[in-house]
């Protein structure tokens, strides 16, 4: 009975804790949206460098706030293997092209985590659905920073692509472009699809990745040539029977986990030009990630039976601007709601009061659904579809 009691008022506490996150989130959002529209319309017309400057901090500000719920909330732990020398020279001080396996819920997390670190959380962009650009806050975010959104059309998508890369990498501050080349996050369903089409195909058989979808890369490497100078590989790992899981709702419980993360820099000269020995170029890369992942879940090591150098371990304590960003939002959006329904209370504002609980009802159930969003049981088909 005292056991259950527990877990009854545990449940509540991390009801609370994902409330006011969500409300702190949500709040940061809908102002970052404010802020943005209002420096595209009255200084990006006059100084486009100065409007993306600034636009800088209000990215960074919005996407910390579940980097210190990761760190700082949960107390999860992120340890990176990287060159010393490539960290102290060029991460984070110039663009790359972000390569990534998409395997976890939370790999997305794990980015911002190591970005935040190496001082370009800010600067980070993706290729994503053009669908998600209409989702409240969130996608606005992302269409207001100029990520590059696709209609999963190639026709049309290699316009967008070559259009939108030059505006990308033409920001003042470092940018990272995120390509999920996978094309959708890893299932076993879809694991069991791309291993056939590699072996129709004569590809390399990928034991833990899907065989990467080349035509975005080569489309975009024409374009990169020049002003982008380095691909930025991320491999991430979690002990396959590790607890709790590695999940989104794990981290708004308050609940640690342990990414690895082993990430180098590969030049982008070394990517050879033609479409089709860029394309070769791109499944032997695949191939090489395989090998890193497979030999940390068989060893505990990215190195041992992989065959790439072995870098040192590096532990990222939190960042304490991450911490305060997300105490400032909280505060004030805590302070402005208690003062409206309090002001509503004693002045009889009923209509007001019930508005108010109604808004945060709807910030936890977007939250609720986002992470449910999240789950792997709920990605997207897309990748089972396109190999069919």
């Amino acid at each position: 009975m005292q056991n259950t009691n527990f877990d009854l008022r545990m449940s509540h506490l991390r009801g609370l804790g994902r409330l006011l996150i969500a409300v702190t989130f949500f709040t940061c959002g809908f102002f970052v949206n404010i802020g943005q529209l209002l420096l595209i319309v009255l200084v990006r017309p006059f100084d486009k460098r100065l409007s993306r400057s600034l636009m800088y901090y209000l990215h960074y500000s919005f996407y910390c706030i579940l980097v210190c719920v990761a760190e700082w909330y949960a107390g999860s732990k992120l340890r990176v293997y990287i060159d010393p020398e490539d960290e102290k020279k060029f991460f984070g001080k110039e663009h790359g092209l972000l390569l990534m396996n998409h395997t976890y819920e939370i790999d997305w997390l794990t980015a911002w985590m190591i970005t935040d670190k190496l001082g370009i959380l800010g600067g980070t962009k993706a290729y994503a659905k053009k669908m998600l650009r209409y989702v409240p806050v969130l996608g606005w975010v992302w269409w207001m920073a100029e990520f590059i959104f696709l209609d999963r059309n190639f026709e049309k998508d290699k316009v967008v692509i070559k259009t939108q890369l030059t505006e990308v990498f033409s920001h003042p501050d470092p940018v990272w472009l995120l390509l999920n080349a996978e094309g959708t996050r890893f299932t076993a369903a879809k694991h069991e699809l791309s291993v056939k089409f590699a072996q129709e195909r004569g590809l390399p058989v990928l034991k833990h990745h899907l065989i990467p979808r080349t035509k975005g890369f080569t489309t975009s490497l024409p374009t990169m040539r020049g002003i982008c100078p380095a691909i930025y590989d991320i491999n991430l790992a979690f002990k396959k029977n590790a607890e709790p899981k590695p999940t989104m709702l794990s981290q708004l419980n308050g609940e640690p986990v342990e990414p690895y993360m082993y990430i180098r820099r590969v030049p982008l000269d070394k990517v050879p030009d033609g479409e089709k020995e860029a394309a070769a170029f791109m499944q032997d890369f695949f191939a090489e990630k395989d090998k890193i992942i497979d030999s940390f879940h068989e060893t505990g090591s990215f190195f041992k039976n992989s065959g790439v150098k072995e870098v040192p371990e590096k532990i990222y304590k939190p960042r304490l601007t991450t911490l305060l960003n997300f105490l400032g939002w909280a505060t004030v959006s805590v302070l402005c709601i208690l003062n409206y329904l309090i002001t509503s209370l004693v002045a009889g504002n009923w209509i007001g009061f019930i508005t108010v609980l109604s808004i945060l009802g709807g910030f936890y159930g977007l939250m609720e659904y986002a992470v449910n969003a999240s789950k792997i049981s709920k990605a997207s088909a897309y990748g089972a579809a396109a190999k069919k």
